[in-house]
């Protein structure tokens, strides 16, 4: 059983409201990542991890969409990590793997998280990532060029990240018992010296950050809906000979 716990409880300090329930493409942004874990098959349930000021918005969404897999909308922390623990402490007790995912990414597909799913089976710990292709620069807090990074090998980790529970439990247990801090679950499972595996990624899948992201995610998710160009008419005699063909 895979559950998704998505974390929905930042306060969007970079976009000045909060992007979580801005509109695009008919729909708040949330709405659209809970939608892709909804329709992916491996996902038995989902948990939402939102401010509690804004679960009544939430619970509306889940009503008006129509979400069957929402079995839990809790509160979050202060912290990214802070929200994954306690939707991990909500999980259900025959839950074997358990996927985070930035409710802020409502690009995500279902075909994109069934490929992290199926690698995670393999390996224990996946997640989705795409290669560095800009150049690199370090620079110091005046913003002079300090330095160049080689990008050979270099991967901007993105979401879900897939893991089987015991380890992703164990792993949240080391980082609040050695009081660390991480911005993601590879990073918590880093800490116990276990690998994870990437999923390399070739759609998009940016995480809304500034108010320009809105219109492009609004644009992508309109792309992948607009029904496909009709076929050229076919010549006259094309359903004859199809009859033929299928009457053999």
């Amino acid at each position: 059983m895979l559950t998704a716990i998505i974390v929905a409880a930042g306060c969007s300090r970079r976009m000045g409201f909060d992007k979580l329930f801005a509109t695009i493409a008919g729909k708040p942004v949330i709405a659209h990542s809970i939608d892709a874990f909804e329709r992916t098959a491996s996902v038995s349930e989902i948990i939402v991890v939102a401010r509690e000021d804004r679960h009544g918005e939430v619970k509306e969404i889940v009503r008006d969409e129509n979400f069957e897999k929402v079995r839990s909308i809790i509160a979050g922390g202060e912290n990214r990590q802070d929200s994954v623990r306690a939707g991990l402490s909500r999980l259900s007790t025959d839950a074997k793997y358990v996927a985070a995912h930035d409710a802020a990414r409502p690009l995500i597909t279902a075909d994109q998280i069934e490929r992290v799913f199926e690698q995670c089976q393999t390996h224990g710990a996946a997640a989705l990532a795409e290669p560095v292709k800009d150049t690199i620069k370090r620079a110091g807090a005046d913003l002079l060029v300090t330095g160049s990074v080689d990008r050979h090998q270099l991967y901007a980790m993105q979401t879900p990240q897939i893991f089987e529970r015991a380890l992703l439990e164990q792993a949240y247990r080391a980082v609040y018992a050695e009081n660390v801090s991480v911005t993601d679950e590879v990073s918590a499972v880093e800490e116990l010296g276990r690998k994870v595996v990437l999923v390399v990624n070739d759609d998009f899948n940016f995480k809304i950050t500034y108010p320009r992201d809105l219109p492009l995610a609004e644009f992508l998710l309109k792309q992948r809906t607009k029904p496909a160009p009709n076929d050229r008419a076919r010549p006259s005699s094309a359903p004859r000979k199809a009859l033929r063909h299928g009457s053999r």
